[in-house]
């Protein structure tokens, strides 16, 4: 039994596929949060833009009913 578990510590056939993972998920990571901090940005600005409207609409449907 001693002798299959060093046998199996020995071997580093999959060592490279795990290297491959955690490089590829910390460049997927980094992706992930360079657009969502743009997204973000840009989504305040769009809906500060849609409250505008959404204000100036209000204020028409308003003093038109008067």
């Amino acid at each position: 039994m001693l002798k299959a578990i060093k046998t199996f510590l020995a071997k580093e056939d999959g060592a490279i596929t795990v290297d491959w993972v955690v490089l590829t998920a910390v460049v997927v990571g980094l992706q992930v949060i360079i657009l969502v901090t743009t997204m973000r940005e840009s989504l305040v600005d769009v809906s500060g833009k849609i409250g505008g409207e959404v204000s100036q609409f209000n204020d028409y449907l308003n003093s038109a009913g008067d």
